[in-house]
């Protein structure tokens, strides 16, 4: 049986924050929701498992969504891990998606934002007869971004 629920964000570790949060104002137009997070004390190392750290940030509620809708939470911890370069086909958490209007339009705004691209832009027939236009980006941290655009 499942639990009741509500899905509320998901969590991106960023090396700077503040610059990967820009990045998603200004390509994507989310929107900050206040107060900024700056976390540090024996709680935080505790639930988090990350002695010495503090945790700064901020949630970013996500386009299209209303007041109360899901958020990117993007946070920087000052003891970091190495990570592993994100990659399509890494089990996990693979990418965060946006519909965009014009996905050919979109990759170019990632890119003179200071993302790169994973691969060609592409359009593939559904199995129900629709058409996804498509594309993997990487914003400037390297984190995936799918990109696309239905009719």
């Amino acid at each position: 049986m499942a639990i009741p629920a509500r899905y509320v964000h998901t969590n991106l570790i960023a090396r700077d924050w503040q610059r990967l949060t820009q990045f998603y104002i200004d390509v994507f137009g989310c929107r900050p929701v206040p107060p900024e997070r700056h976390y540090r004390g024996t709680d935080l190392e505790r639930g988090t498992g990350v002695a010495g750290s503090e945790l700064h940030g901020v949630h970013l509620r996500l386009p299209g969504y209303a007041d109360d809708g899901p958020t990117l939470e993007v946070y920087s911890y000052t003891v970091g891990a190495e990570s592993l370069f994100p990659e399509v086909n890494r089990p996990g958490f693979g990418h965060i998606a946006f519909s965009v209007d014009d996905v050919l339009t979109a990759r170019e705004t990632v890119l003179k934002s200071g993302g790169s691209a994973v691969a060609d832009v592409v359009t593939l027939q559904t199995s129900t007869g629709g058409r996804v236009t498509w594309c993997y980006m990487r914003d400037p941290e390297g984190n995936i971004i799918e990109l696309q655009s239905w009719k």
